[in-house]
């Protein structure tokens, strides 16, 4: 087993990757990224500059329109993807630390940050060897037609700060299986993990310019969503962010993919076994400590069952183990930087002063001074017209609100400008399911969440357009062509 001392770690980047190469930027401002466990120096990098953008989009253009690589079979193509997803298994314990040292994901938690990432990789491999990239199908005229799904064009990638390498690789992995050159933006809070891609690139010989990766703050990242030789951006983030991006790429019709916020209700129907599923519910608002775009926040529950449900879990929330990531012990981490500690506060504060009951939670943690920390923290007796049950926190916070009956639990969670994840919490399957099909969201666990790379992630409304991962994933990074022959002619 590696121990620290084993590791070579990359914490200082100084260089963009551009071309296949680790280039020299001429930007002279640093960012600074900081372990939120005991708030000092974790590493930094230089951010890109304008140039660098530009530079990074051109080399991704040349390499699409006069490299080899679209011009791959898929089969080849994805051999890369099997390639570097074997780099990053081999690599997990380097990934490891710096996802504890950037990010605060408890050392227990973090190797699977980089599994996640080489499984999906090697899940769009698979499902590429049998995509349909061209089928034929007989016309009324009784002529042919052949379709082609062909690469979409020069991606450009953006990563956000609390899954940066398993989102860098949901994106990264079907732009490139569909014949895409890519640009990989990672978060300025979070880009040392994903800065290894480069390494991994590198080692596997993958062909210069395919992938790229600069990284820097909104302003200079506006630039590079802005780049007319970009055809296709893939965004993961706020849904103030996705608003801009599609403002920015409207006057050239660029494609856009967007995962934005979520604001998800888990209902807890009356059947429910508590015993059985209560690790399920109460994880589903406070892993990755709340910072899940998914995560399950409004809490439904029976009114006749209000008070039993909220003491269960209320107790589990006192009984988990929050410290410092690099402990093994720890159960749940910090929040990731200081100004996002800083948000979850006050929300916590507009929780008190709307007349909602601060059951739990609420306050750092005894015995830690140093570190962005926060305790689980539940509010019981909450209206779903509360701030706190309507806007996205993204912390360990999650609201608990009582409802008569069936319809009106539905009409509860689907009062909500968002709709990415959900949740049903059940002794009967399919009787979650049938309440999950009139739920408004991308996304419903039936007594857990269940994120697979084949399955398809996004959200309804203010939570996105479009869909990552799984076939509905692979089909985002293509355009349609449609190629007609003359009645007897083609086949």
């Amino acid at each position: 087993m590696s121990t620290m001392n084993d590791l070579h770690l990359s914490t200082e980047r100084r260089e963009v990757f551009v071309g296949g190469q680790w280039v020299p930027t001429r930007s002279t401002r640093t960012l600074t990224v900081t372990d939120p466990s005991r708030e000092t120096r974790a590493g930094s990098a230089l951010e890109a500059t304008p140039e660098d953008m530009d530079s990074a989009v051109a080399a991704a253009r040349k390499a699409f329109d006069r490299g080899p690589w679209p011009r791959l079979s898929p089969e080849e193509r994805v051999e890369y993807l099997d390639r570097m997803a074997d780099e990053i298994d081999r690599r997990s314990p380097e990934l490891t630390e710096l996802t504890i040292m950037e990010r605060g994901v408890p050392r227990t938690q973090a190797p699977g940050y980089a599994t996640m990432a080489a499984t999906t990789l090697r899940e769009v491999a698979k499902l590429a060897r049998s995509f349909p990239f061209l089928e034929s199908r007989h016309r009324l005229d009784g002529g042919v037609s052949r379709v082609a799904r062909e690469p979409a064009g020069v991606a450009v990638g953006v990563a956000p700060w609390n899954g940066p390498l398993p989102t860098a690789a949901m994106k990264l992995g079907p732009a490139l299986a569909a014949g895409c050159t890519f640009v990989l933006k990672p978060s300025p809070t979070t880009p040392l993990a994903t800065y290894v891609l480069g390494d991994i690139a590198q080692e596997i010989g993958l062909p210069e310019g395919v992938l790229n990766i600069v990284v820097a703050d909104r302003e200079v990242s506006e630039h590079l969503v802005a780049n007319r030789d970009v055809d296709k951006i893939t965004f993961t983030g706020s849904s103030a962010t996705g608003k801009r991006i599609l403002a920015v790429c409207a006057d050239r019709v660029g494609r856009v993919t967007l995962e934005l916020g979520g604001k998800s209700a888990v209902i807890v129907l009356d059947d429910a076994d508590l015993d059985a599923t209560l690790p399920a519910l109460v994880q589903g608002g406070v892993r990755s400590t709340g910072q899940a775009c998914w995560a399950n926040t409004r809490m439904l529950v029976p009114a006749a069952r209000q008070s039993e449900i909220v003491e269960a879990v209320a107790e589990h929330y006192r009984a988990i183990k929050v410290g410092d990531a690099h402990d093994e012990a720890t159960e749940m981490g910090p929040i990731a930087f200081e100004a996002q500690l800083r948000k979850v506060e006050r929300y916590i504060e507009i929780g008190k002063s709307e007349g909602a009951r601060l059951v739990t939670g609420g306050r750092r943690p005894e015995g830690l001074d140093r570190g962005w920390f926060i305790e689980p923290t539940l509010f019981d007796q909450v209206d779903n017209g509360m701030r706190i049950a309507r806007e996205e926190i993204f912390g360990p916070v999650v609201s608990v609100i009582a409802y008569a009956s069936i319809e009106d639990a539905v009409e509860i969670a689907n009062d909500s400008s968002y709709g990415l994840g959900g949740g049903i919490i059940t002794s009967d399957p399919e009787r979650g399911y049938a309440v999950a099909r009139k739920l408004r969201t991308g996304m419903v666990g039936i007594n857990g969440m269940y994120l697979d790379p084949g399955v398809p992630f996004g959200g309804f409304k203010e939570s996105g357009l479009g869909r990552e991962n799984g076939t509905e994933g692979l089909l985002s990074f293509t355009e349609t062509k449609a190629i007609s022959f003359p009645a007897g002619a083609g086949g």
